[in-house]
């Protein structure tokens, strides 16, 4: 058992390595009150990150068209190596209690992700956080600013960081995402 636990541990590192790790289990940030899907539906363009290892590209997007009354077309693309990759997932409201927490999944066999919309306010930013316990030793943390935009003000993001530190996630990595030099018909 423990040598299966170890080579687990040993694949997991460059994946967890390019990611942001931290000790203990994920935080429970507040999020949006009131949160109304409908209005958050459409296209927001990724103004800041978290490092993950499933976006590399730039000029990175999502689109979110809502296909039931709490079922999520997703879809995302970036630019990679000169050609636009999209990907196809599915998003839910996990609780129906809080809107703002939905699950996000680009395949059939993976469970959903948390994605949690930590504020909006619809017509320009959004805060989404992202959070995965492994054996609650440790969580890698996702964290994103949306805008509906390709770039926001510096104080709009200056705030978006202030906000997911007064909500115990560390964004101290962060980096600024390329959204220069984009095809308008991503």
């Amino acid at each position: 058992m423990r040598v299966f636990l170890a080579s687990i541990f040993v694949l997991l590192i460059p994946i967890i390595w390019a990611q942001v790790p931290h000790w203990g289990p994920c935080p429970e940030p507040e999020v949006q009150p009131a949160f109304i899907l409908k209005q958050f539906m459409g296209r927001w363009f990724e103004i800041a990150k978290l490092p993950a290892q499933f976006e590399k590209g730039r000029c990175i997007e999502t689109n979110f068209t809502l296909t039931t009354d709490n079922s999520i077309r997703v879809v995302s693309s970036e630019i990679l190596k000169g050609e636009v990759r999209k990907i196809v997932g599915t998003g839910v409201i996990e609780d129906p209690k809080n809107p703002a927490k939905l699950g996000i999944t680009y395949s059939y066999v993976l469970p959903y992700s948390p994605y949690w919309i930590l504020s909006t306010d619809y017509v320009n930013f959004a805060l989404v956080y992202s959070c995965t316990d492994v054996l609650r030793l440790f969580h890698v943390d996702f964290a994103w600013i949306l805008g509906r935009t390709r770039s926001l003000p510096d104080a709009t993001v200056e705030k978006a960081r202030e906000t997911f530190a007064t909500n115990n996630i560390d964004v101290t990595r962060m980096i600024p995402s390329r959204q220069q030099g984009c095809d308008k018909t991503l």
